[in-house]
């Protein structure tokens, strides 16, 4: 029984080790970092595209970074064997009478360095469809293997806030102490899960240190880019990890700065009721301030959302996204 036993756990090792490959170049260089008698272990940013990520958040800081910084691939993920083509498919560029080229899926796992040369992990690309347990669970090996010491997540999340107040975030994970300062909106709550999230439970449960962070997108821009909260949860990052990241604040900087104004120009022109709809929630959201300063928010009219709502919320936000981009979405794209 113990030799069967064995060779059912390496036979798991194996199939988890054929969900990824290494990069033998980019696995030398992260090996050479972390021999070094000084380091400390790696941060690893993680963020995995197709689930909740209200304003474009996680998506803004991962492009950011990859245009910001050069980087080394260390490892990838097989996506034929993790994505569903069929739900999201890849896109293919036609012209005249043939195909010429075909954008293929990546989730992969990257060698980054900040502005002072430190080096960190950024792991991104499309959220894994299937084998989610054996995706964490290949995950967990990685960690392991790179000697991890922090892993970060980072997404957005539709709330029933106004654009006009500070982008609030809501940390989670064993490591909210590096995010001080923040008040979670709810106590408990059922939504979805995702790839990410489970990444984010096996972690902790295995005894890794692991931070979250979700910033709260007014849910009436939800499905637009939102720089606002890309660069409160980028600052939350550096702050949480000590990475020096400036390229991808300033250039989220000068795209809040934009979009804010954007934002007010079609309010300018725009109806009555999206008007009131935003003086209702400067209105909650000064009073439940204001009562958070006195440490009474019973005292005060102003409601936060409950658990059920805002899981409503978050259900609506997918299924809007489903129904745009979702199966069955055969649109195309020209150029």
């Amino acid at each position: 029984m113990r030799a069967r036993g064995r060779g059912v756990g390496r036979g798991m090792a194996q199939k988890r080790e054929a969900m990824y490959s290494w990069d033998q170049a980019g696995l030398d260089a992260v090996d050479a970092i972390v021999a070094e008698p000084d380091s400390a272990g790696l941060v690893m940013l993680y963020h995995l595209e197709g689930f909740m990520d209200a304003g474009d958040t996680g998506e803004q800081i991962v492009e950011r970074l990859l245009e910001s910084q050069p980087s080394r691939t260390v490892a990838r993920f097989d996506v034929d064997r993790l994505l569903d083509y069929r739900a999201r498919r890849p896109m293919m560029t036609f012209r005249r009478d043939h195909w010429v080229s075909y954008e293929t899926p990546r989730l992969e796992l990257r060698l980054l360095r900040d502005a002072t040369d430190a080096p960190f992990l950024l792991l991104s690309g499309p959220e894994p469809d299937s084998e989610w347990e054996g995706f964490t669970a290949a995950l967990r090996e990685i960690v392991d293997r790179l000697r991890v010491r922090l892993s970060v997540t980072f997404h957005g999340i539709p709330m029933g806030v106004p654009h006009t107040r500070p982008v609030g975030l809501t940390p989670h994970g064993n490591r909210t102490d590096l995010v001080p300062g923040q008040r979670s909106a709810f106590d408990e709550a059922q939504v979805p899960g995702s790839a990410a999230a489970l990444t984010e439970l096996r972690l902790a449960e295995s005894g890794h240190d692991v931070l979250g962070v979700a910033a709260h997108v007014p849910h009436y821009i939800a499905r637009s880019t939102y720089p606002d909260a890309a660069l409160v949860v980028a600052e939350a990052i550096t702050s949480a990890t000590g990475l020096v990241l400036p390229e991808v604040a300033h250039a989220l900087r000068t795209e809040a700065l934009r979009t804010q104004n954007e934002i007010e120009r079609q309010l300018a022109e725009g109806d009555e009721e999206l008007v009131s709809v935003v003086r209702g929630l400067e209105q909650q959201y000064d009073a439940v301030a204001g009562a958070e300063t006195r440490g009474n928010l019973v005292a005060e009219p102003a409601e936060l959302p409950s658990a059920e709502e805002l899981g409503a919320v978050f259900e609506q936000f997918l299924a809007d996204r489903e129904g745009q981009q979702g199966p069955g979405s055969e649109g195309g794209r020209q150029e």
